[in-house]
C-alpha cells in the first residue's frame, strides 16, 4: 500500500447472516461457518480449483482443534489444496487485520490474490476443566500399569475438580468486562442513556432499510434456514429500548449500557476477495475499491485510558499519512461495539483538549457528517461475531463505493485489549 507499490483491490465479499448466540447456529462451530462462507466466495467469483496466494482467516473463540482453521476450512471450500492458509486473531479487529495483511502482500508483490476473513461463535465455546483435573489426567497418562494409573486417578481427588469453566469476557489485566470498561468511558465523556438508545435505534432502522432495498442480496448468503441477521429488530422503538435495565452496572443506579445499546453476543463468518489489478483483469473481475491506508494503535487502559479509545489514536495517525482531514470521506464505517463507545470516539475527535493533550494536534479533528455514518446499519443491529466484523465492514463499504461510482471511506474498529484497527478504502 506504499506509494509506488501495486494496488490491492477489493473484488467483493460475502457472509452468512449473523445470529444471536444459542439460536440458529447453536450447534454450528467455526469450521462449518468458515467452510460455508469461503465456499460461497468461491461460488460467487468462480474460484473452483484455483490456487490463491494466501487465505488469512481468523477466530477469537475457538477450540484447540481449530489451531489452523484457515487451512482446514479452505481445503473444504473448493479452492485448490495448494492454497496456503494462516489463522489469526486480534479480537474484534481480526478480519480487518487480515484484509491489511493480504493487501500488503499484494502491494509488495509477494502474492497476486488472497482471501481475508474470520469466523466466531459464542455458542460453541471451549469448556475448560480445572488445572487440578488437567494435572491429574496428565499424571494418569504418564503412569505405567493399571495400579499406578488408578492411584494417580484417586489420590487427593475432589469433586470440585470436575467443575468446568467457560471463556470469560473480562480483561485479564483489570478483571473488568468490556461493558464495564465502556461504562467508565460513558461517564468520562458524559454520554447519556438517551444518546446511546438513539444510536442503537438508528442502526436497526438503517439495517432494515438496507435489506428492504436489496443491498445485501449479493453480500449475505442463506445458511441453516436463516436469510438475514436475526439480531435485527426493525420494529424497535426508543420506548422499548428505554425499558431495558442496565447490563453491566446493575448496582450504582448510574448504569447506561443495556442489552439494547450494546452489541449482542453473536455467531457468524465473513470473507472478502482481494487482488491485484492484473489478476482481476485477467479473469474479468472488477475492483470495487482499493485499500490504500491502514493503521493500528493501542492505549494504556490499565492505567486509566478508555479501553475502546484506541481508534481515536489510530485514525489521526492514518489521516496524517494519507494527507487527509477527517471530513474528507464519503462514508464512515465505525464498528458499534457499544453505542457509548461510538459516541465517545466522535466526541474525542471534536474535543480541543483531547486532540491537543492526547493526540498532539493543534486543533480538533472535528465532527463528521452523520448522514455519512454507518448508513446501512452496523454491529448493534447486525451482531458482532468478533473475527467476522472487519470483513463484513470491508465488503459493505466496498460495495457502497462501487454503487456511488467513486469516493473514499473510513473504517474504524476498536478491540479488546485496548487496541484499534483502522483503514481507508478508495474508489478513483
Amino acid at each position: 500500500m506504499k506509494q509506488g507499490s501495486r494496488r490491492a483491490g477489493i473484488i467483493g465479499g460475502v457472509r452468512i447472516p449473523f445470529c444471536r448466540n444459542n439460536t440458529a447456529y447453536a450447534e454450528v462451530g467455526n469450521f462449518a461457518m468458515a467452510v460455508k462462507t469461503l465456499g460461497a466466495l468461491v461460488e460467487r467469483f468462480g474460484l473452483h480449483g484455483q490456487e490463491l496466494g494466501e487465505v488469512a482467516f481468523g477466530a477469537v473463540i475457538k477450540h484447540a482443534s481449530d489451531w489452523n482453521l484457515a487451512r482446514e476450512a479452505l481445503l473444504s471450500s473448493g479452492l485448490a489444496p495448494t492454497t496456503p492458509g494462516i489463522t489469526t486473531a486480534r479480537a474484534c479487529g481480526t478480519s480487518l487485520d487480515n484484509t491489511i495483511l493480504i493487501a500488503n502482500k499484494i502491494a509488495s508483490g509477494q502474492i497476486e490474490v488472497g482471501v481475508a476473513g474470520g469466523s466466531d461463535t459464542t455458542s460453541d465455546v471451549p469448556i475448560v476443566y480445572s488445572r487440578a483435573l488437567q494435572q491429574r489426567l496428565l499424571a494418569m497418562n504418564r503412569a505405567r500399569g493399571a495400579m499406578e494409573k488408578f492411584k494417580a486417578a484417586v489420590r487427593g481427588f475432589s469433586l470440585r475438580e470436575l467443575k468446568p469453566s467457560f471463556p470469560g469476557v473480562a480483561e485479564p489485566r483489570t478483571g473488568k468486562s468490556m461493558g464495564e470498561h465502556c461504562e467508565m468511558m460513558a461517564r468520562q465523556w458524559q454520554v447519556s442513556r438517551e444518546a446511546q438508545d438513539q444510536l442503537a435505534l438508528e442502526s436497526h432502522h438503517k439495517l432494515a432499510a438496507a435489506y428492504e432495498r436489496g443491498f445485501f442480496k449479493d453480500l449475505v448468503v442463506p445458511f441453516r434456514g436463516v436469510e438475514r441477521d436475526n439480531v435485527l429488530r426493525p420494529d424497535t422503538t426508543l420506548e422499548k429500548l428505554a425499558t431495558l435495565k442496565p447490563a453491566f452496572d446493575k448496582t450504582s443506579g448510574q448504569g447506561t449500557l443495556t442489552a439494547g445499546n450494546s452489541t449482542a453476543l453473536s455467531d457468524g463468518a465473513a470473507a472478502v476477495l482481494i487482488a491485484s489489478d492484473e489478476w482481476a483483469a485477467a479473469r474479468g473481475l472488477k475492483v470495487q475499491a482499493y485499500l490504500t491506508h491502514a493503521q493500528v494503535a493501542a492505549v494504556d487502559f490499565v492505567h486509566g485510558e478508555g479501553l475502546l479509545m484506541a481508534p481515536t489514536i489510530a485514525v489521526p495517525r492514518m489521516l496524517a499519512q494519507a494527507g487527509l482531514k477527517l471530513q474528507d470521506f464519503d462514508f464512515y464505517e465505525i464498528h458499534e461495539a457499544f453505542a457509548a463507545q461510538v459516541v465517545c470516539t466522535l466526541r474525542a475527535w471534536e474535543s480541543a483538549d483531547y486532540c491537543r493533550d492526547r493526540l498532539g494536534l493543534d486543533a480538533p479533528l472535528g465532527a463528521i457528517d452523520h448522514a455519512k455514518f454507518n448508513i446501512n446499519g452496523s454491529s448493534l443491529a447486525v451482531g458482532h461475531p468478533f473475527a467476522a466484523t472487519g470483513a463484513r465492514i470491508i465488503a459493505t463499504l466496498a460495495k457502497m463505493l462501487e454503487e456511488r461510482g467513486s469516493g473514499r471511506g473510513l473504517v474504524s474498529i476498536c478491540t479488546a485489549g485496548g487496541m484499534g484497527v483502522t483503514a481507508i478504502l478508495e474508489r478513483p
